[in-house]
């Protein structure tokens, strides 16, 4: 039986992990063995930040919603609970680019909510 060797698959391999770790600091992109390490260090962020990015965005829009809710002298806590009382069911990204975007037509969304706040309580 011939001895079967696997210089070429392995080479690839190398190659691939190599491709991946170029922009790398020093031995991070030079020597397999750092690299290697630098490259599934960097995929286990990867996969982690994808799952961040969701959570980092939601926080984002409600920083931006309870600005613009304080501008029109509501927090944030009464401006979700007045908008749920009136029945409106924006979500917090769409309240975050209507505040952002068009402040009047936010304005309006915080007056109804308002309302329905005072109506409530």
């Amino acid at each position: 039986m011939p001895r079967v060797k696997n210089g070429v698959a392995h080479h690839a391999r190398k190659k691939k992990i190599m491709k991946a770790a170029k922009g790398g600091f020093q031995a991070r992109s030079k020597l397999y063995k750092a690299a290697k390490e630098n490259v599934e260090r960097g995929l286990a962020y990867a996969y982690r930040d994808r799952r961040k990015k969701k959570s980092d965005f939601r926080t984002l829009w409600i920083t931006r919603i309870n600005a613009a809710a304080r501008m029109h002298g509501l927090s944030y806590s009464r401006f979700m609970q007045g908008l749920k009382a009136a029945g409106i069911e924006l979500d917090r990204k769409a309240l975050a680019d209507l505040a952002v975007q068009d402040m009047d037509a936010f304005g309006k969304v915080v007056e109804a909510a308002a309302k329905a706040a005072k109506a409530a309580v």
